[in-house]
């Protein structure tokens, strides 16, 4: 992704709309996240800025928290396969080799994600530029096991993570 970076200084001087419209993507189709954690400027640097935004979620209460989890797609569900996910997913599932499956390998993906949304009644959250295919198909054996609430906290665990990675791609190395 080509997207022009910022340094702390700036993002801690942005107007509550630029940093809605420039921190809002780190967390997917969520910019309320941004909205809530706009107010506790300044931020001392790029992992305080992380640990606010992550905090703004954990206070969010389950039914703001599902909805965020419910905001992400499917891995190599229909999203990716009519192009509709946003660049950044399209990259971090590509990082993991997601896009040049095989039929037999798109079809375990197909039945873990139907088994998974019949369990949880959400889509599986992984960082997918922290893991690769087989990874990320171990991931689904293994948290199919868990209780709801388990993998209610494995995805925010998740979502942190792939958080963090977008916001270094905006802010990080300045």
């Amino acid at each position: 992704m080509n997207q022009r970076r910022y340094a702390i200084v700036e993002l801690n001087s942005l107007s509550r709309d630029d940093f809605v419209r420039v921190i809002g993507p780190v967390f997917e189709h969520s910019p309320w996240i941004a909205e809530a954690t706009w107010p506790k400027r300044p931020f001392a640097g790029l992992e305080e800025l992380h640990c606010t935004l992550c905090q703004t979620v954990r206070e969010a209460g389950e039914e703001k928290q599902l909805a965020l989890i419910r905001a992400h797609r499917d891995l190599v569900g229909r999203a990716a396969f009519a192009g509709t996910l946003t660049p950044a997913s399209t990259s971090e599932q590509a990082s993991a080799g997601l896009d040049k499956l095989t039929p037999e390998e798109i079809a375990a993906f197909q039945k873990f994600n139907q088994a998974y949304r019949e369990k949880f009644g959400f889509p599986f959250v992984i960082c997918a530029r922290l893991n690769k295919k087989q990874a990320i198909l171990d991931g689904f054996r293994v948290r199919l096991e868990h209780s709801r609430r388990a993998e209610i906290q494995a995805a925010l665990e998740e979502i942190s993570k792939i958080a963090w990675l977008r916001l270094r791609d905006i802010a990080g190395g300045i």
